[in-house]
């Protein structure tokens, strides 16, 4: 029996040691949230003597805490501070929506705002005071930025700006200002069921529920930054203290497992 036990205990050694590799791994990864392994005790009972029998997996969980901000000076580069998502839409015209923290965003070809894999952010309809007309997830458009004024090709862009709320204003060469959008803002009844989807991407589950849509620096939604990039929120000493502790609780086990074999070997000899 204790064979079992110990190697149960190998195993969540193991596990253990991975959470913690991918967490140094990632340690510059832009907007990346740590992940930590939860164990149980196996506790055996079939009528006679009651005892533990091992550890076990219960979960992998991601720590969705605040990363430090890095200003970058770039207007689209952004970051949340708070618990919000940006919301954006994968590459075609049927392209999944997905929700991330990483706000290294940038303009392609057609001019639409798009992250790291391609994929469009996604922005909420504003009225003419900067405020979303519409939360409704069948209100999400592109963001796109026009190199001329609207109605108006002659009148060639200027800036462009993003406030704390998320509304996304072009300037234009004769002095107009005409708002694109307001950063389609996520927040989840329970963050930790979103599903990892790789790039500090994330997609909603049933454990998660659905996503609210709302405008930045409002409750759950976080304000955004614009000119700054979240950075991952792995604190590399932490990390190096549960490498070494994961390490050691590996070594327990292997030597549980190496003194019961050896205690084996010895009742087959004295029987031999």
């Amino acid at each position: 029996m204790s064979f079992y036990i110990s190697l149960s205990g190998l195993k969540g050694a193991q596990t253990d040691l991975s959470v913690v590799s991918n967490n140094v791994a990632n340690v510059s990864s832009i907007a990346f949230k740590k992940s930590r392994a939860s164990f149980g005790d196996i506790f055996a009972s079939s009528g006679g003597p009651v005892g533990g029998a091992g550890a076990r997996l219960i979960g992998v969980a991601q720590q969705f805490t605040q990363g430090t901000l890095e200003t970058t000076d770039k207007t689209l580069d952004l970051a949340i501070t708070g618990e919000g998502f940006f919301t954006v839409r994968g590459a075609g015209s049927a392209g999944s929506i997905s929700y991330t923290r990483n706000g290294a965003f940038g303009v392609d070809k057609d001019r639409n705002v798009v992250d790291t894999t391609g994929s469009r952010l996604q922005v909420l309809p504003t009225d003419a005071t900067g405020l979303p007309t519409s939360t409704a997830a069948g209100s999400l458009t592109d963001l796109v930025i026009p190199t001329t004024k609207p109605g108006d090709p002659t009148v060639q862009l200027s800036a462009v700006s993003i406030t704390d709320t998320g509304l996304v204003a072009a300037t234009f060469a004769d002095g107009s200002i005409v708002n694109l959008g307001v950063l389609a803002m996520a927040s989840f009844p329970s963050q930790e069921g979103l599903r990892q989807e790789g790039d500090a991407h994330w997609t909603a589950t049933g454990d998660s529920g659905s996503a609210i849509y709302g405008a930045g620096n409002d409750g759950l939604f976080g304000a955004v930054r614009s000119g700054t990039l979240e950075r991952s929120n792995v604190d590399i000493t932490e990390e190096l203290v549960a490498l070494i502790s994961a390490q050691r609780n590996f070594q327990a086990n292997a030597k549980a497992i190496e003194t019961a074999s050896a205690m084996t070997q010895t009742v087959v000899n004295m029987r031999t």
